[in-house]
């Protein structure tokens, strides 16, 4: 099994949604992967194309989202149930719902509403939910596992915004630095030069700062801003490889990030009323939860009990923490890092007597070793078809199994190790 792919991102000039779209397209990311996942999201509704152009004299690839009529807002309510219906591999919807979900805990902070009634104005439009889905699509394209960036440079001055003029760096991106704990400087430019979509999308991906590490390079792409700046290239770079298995010090950024890929989160609890656990559970899942989960303990004193057991990246902790202590009785919680590792998965569809089923489909090394329908299709089908639950479930796994056997090995499958992870630009960008 060849090495994990790391992508290191050159935030020396700022970022943009459209800018990292752009990079990652220039350094190999498929434009027709990109393309089918952004027509999963807003089918008929938008186009992708690239443009070759050169910014301070480099050359550039310039991502453009074209669409048509389009709501002006948009909630992360609505924005979610988009994600959750499209076609999409689970690690492209986990990743942008977690972008997603990121943008409108900041907007939230920021204007003092709830997470689910943020309303996201530019960021909502299909133009940056394609930015969206497209870096993320990219991505998972690439098979990068792990990523890292240099700290961010926001720019200075004054921007125009939905709200009226806004002073640079926007309320959006400083509150997303802060809840991420990361790293950035004003830099020496006079202009916005992060916007909220990039801030929430470099943030979500990457999860240590610094300079490029010790990488045997494999590819790279520079993604353009719309502006040429005269004395700066207004570009995001990335870099594409795998890290040195016989270094020590190439390892330190690899580690960081292995470190803090995933965060467990627990809470014992003992006097809630066990009526509301579901909807506990269904609601960390929203939020953005990989998985949670109830196991039952004993406490002190003999009393019954259930920890709490939440698994979510560290974008995801600041809202899962806060769900725990509004949503349980809970007056505290425990957290702790754990590395993650996947399997490769994809979704298809089968055929169950003219009503289709999702399919989840699991890969090691290219090879199909898990096969499985969607829980919530087999039961809508086995009521569109007026037959009991065990029937539709039964004859969905043999609908299934034999879409499996026919599918040829994936030789770019693996284990994937690592996160599975506006205002939306500023004028000109």
């Amino acid at each position: 099994m060849s090495a994990p792919t790391h992508a290191w991102f050159d935030c020396s000039a700022g970022a943009a949604g459209d800018m990292l779209l752009g990079a990652l397209l220039d350094a190999g990311a498929s434009l027709t992967v990109v393309r089918d996942a952004v027509e999963a999201v807003a089918p008929g509704s938008v186009r992708l194309r690239v443009e070759s152009v050169r910014r301070c004299g480099l050359a550039a690839t310039k991502a453009h989202v074209d669409t048509v009529a389009d709501p002006p807002h948009r909630t992360w309510r609505s924005i979610r149930a988009l994600l959750a219906k499209a076609s999409l591999p689970e690690p492209v919807r986990d990743r942008a719902q977690s972008v997603f979900a990121s943008l409108a805990r900041a907007e939230a902070a920021v204007h003092g509403v709830a997470a689910e009634e943020v309303h996201f104005h530019e960021v909502g439009a299909l133009d940056a939910i394609a930015d969206v889905v497209g870096v993320c699509a990219a991505f998972h394209d690439l098979s990068v596992a792990t990523a890292t960036a240099t700290p961010l440079v926001l720019g200075s001055g004054r921007t125009r915004a939905a709200h009226g003029e806004l002073s640079v760096p926007a309320p959006a991106v400083l509150r997303l630095l802060a809840d991420h704990g990361a790293p950035a400087e004003s830099g020496r430019f006079p202009q916005e030069m992060c916007t909220p979509t990039g801030a929430a999308l470099v943030l979500s991906l990457c999860s240590a700062w610094g300079q490029m590490p010790s990488l045997h390079v494999r590819g790279t792409g520079t993604g353009a801003g719309t502006r040429d700046l005269p004395d700066v290239a207004n570009v995001v770079r990335v870099v594409l490889g795998t890290v040195p298995q016989d270094t020590t010090d190439a390892t330190d950024a690899m580690q960081a990030m292995h470190a803090t890929a995933a965060v467990v989160v627990e809470a014992n609890v003992d006097d809630l009323d066990p009526r509301l656990w579901p909807q506990v559970l269904a609601r960390l899942l929203a939020l953005g939860a990989s998985d949670a989960w109830l196991t039952p303990i004993l406490m002190k004193k003999g009393r019954p009990a259930h920890t709490l057991s939440v698994l979510c990246t560290p974008a995801s902790l600041p809202a899962v923490r806060e769900s725990m202590v509004r949503e349980t009785s809970t007056i505290g919680t425990r957290e702790h890092p754990v590395g993650k590792t996947e399997l490769a998965r994809e979704t298809r569809k089968v055929d169950v007597d003219g009503v289709p089923v999702r399919v989840k489909i699991a890969r090691l090394r290219g090879h199909v070793v898990n096969v499985q329908p969607e829980y919530e299709d087999v039961a809508d089908a086995a009521q569109q078809l007026g037959i009991p639950l065990k029937t539709a479930l039964a004859r969905s796994i043999a609908a299934a199994e034999g879409l499996a056997s026919g599918l040829a090995p994936d030789p770019a499958s693996g284990l994937a190790t690592g996160p599975v992870q506006d205002d939306k630009r500023a004028a000109g960008r």
